[in-house]
């Protein structure tokens, strides 16, 4: 059983969606050298969490990265040390506006990819710095897009925008209950927005921020506007690189991967707590063989998980939990807070009564205390299953 990525009441019905992610910005806001979407927030570029949130969801086919040209290599160094999949990195443009249209130009001319990728009903646009998007509010706005050609993510402004004369003083304020701020993500029927792009003015493709906007003016497309959640804001300023950092931490808090193997008694019991987890915390539930698939199991380490639980029926449950903690070990991923592994042993035998050898129960003890130095909490649970 692969890992669950995506719920099927989110799907939403749409033959094919990709992803745009314009992630060229220079940070000039954030200060220091580095650019935002390649700053470490939990140990991983900010990029790579983004990335992850898309590529988690199974009905995005593709997606697309934009990168200025000077950081290509640092992107594809990124995907490779994080296991990310269906990505292509595209060189972007001198502003926001070119670098969305070199993305999308993937779909549709050669020259800008070795190989044309397959046309989506419905591309996604969002911002590489907008880490938290979740699933719900993307299926929204591609459903809303597949109705009206466009839609796009709102939210309530917080303050009053107004506006100044000449001389520096107050000109006129707006109603602020009249208006809202245009958010990520957004989504366009692909041939919609393609147009638009191929249509737009040099002024446009150099001064305009808001793509809703170049569908409405090159093509007469009014956006539907679909009220975002509050955890759809922007990494702008270095203050928010911590909080982002917050967020995260307490994301993968909520979050639990239930590891099996491939027998059908233990993987009825993932299943089975799984089911029994997943109206408290995020569960991802995998079978899988340990010796052959260290690098499926590497990609799920990578940062995105903290707490583990993993069921076994062998003889010695301690030697599953040290592959566990090997992997773990090797995908470098910092322990800035404690990794927690509870080791499920189920003894499935016909023996009425279950036991553990003392001198096991000392060694998974002095394993647990190893482990406690590295800030890796093991827990152990022997079942008797039937």
């Amino acid at each position: 059983m692969e890992p669950s990525r995506g719920s099927p009441d989110a799907r939403p019905a749409v033959t094919l969606v990709a992803a745009v992610l314009p992630a060229g910005g220079s940070g000039e806001r954030l200060g220091g050298a580095t650019p935002k979407q390649f700053c470490a927030v939990q140990g991983r570029p900010l990029v790579s969490h983004t990335v992850r949130a898309m590529e988690r969801i199974s009905w995005i086919s593709n997606i697309i990265v934009v990168v200025s040209p000077e950081n290509i290599e640092t992107m594809k160094s990124i995907i490779e040390k994080y296991g990310h999949k269906r990505v292509t990195i595209v060189k972007g443009g001198i502003t926001r506006h070119r670098s969305i249209f070199n993305g999308l130009k993937v779909f549709a001319e050669n020259e800008f990819s070795n190989h044309l990728l397959q046309k989506p009903e419905v591309v996604i646009i969002h911002d590489a710095v907008r880490p938290f998007v979740e699933e719900d509010i993307l299926s929204k706005v591609v459903m809303a897009a597949k109705e009206h050609g466009a839609a796009g993510a709102i939210r309530p402004l917080v303050s009053t925008v107004i506006a100044s004369a000449a001389d520096g003083c107050l000109d006129h304020s707006l109603e602020r209950a009249r208006y809202r701020a245009s958010e990520m993500p957004q989504a366009f029927l692909f041939d919609i927005i393609y147009e638009a792009y191929q249509q737009c003015t040099d002024y446009d493709l150099d001064y305009g921020t808001e793509c809703l906007h170049l569908a409405l003016k090159y093509c007469k497309t009014n956006a539907k506007l679909v009220e975002g959640t509050a955890d759809l804001w922007k990494v702008t300023y270095k203050r928010d690189l911590y909080a982002a950092e917050s967020i995260i931490k307490d994301n993968l808090s909520q979050q639990v991967c239930v590891i099996t193997d491939v027998k059908e008694a233990v993987v009825q019991v993932g299943s089975l707590l799984q089911e029994s987890l997943k109206s408290q915390i995020k569960v991802e539930a995998i079978s899988i063989s340990l010796s052959k698939n260290d690098s499926h199991l590497l990609n799920i380490f990578s940062g995105w998980c903290y707490n583990f639980v993993s069921i076994n029926d062998k003889k010695y449950a301690i030697q599953e939990t040290q592959q566990l903690v090997d992997l773990l070990e090797k995908s470098n991923v910092p322990l800035l807070y404690p990794v927690v592994l509870i080791s499920v042993h189920l003894d499935t035998s016909e023996n009425i009564s279950f036991s553990i050898d003392m001198e096991e129960l000392a060694r998974i003890k002095k394993f647990a205390r190893e482990m406690k130095k590295k800030n890796i909490l093991v827990y152990g649970l022997f079942i008797k299953y039937k």
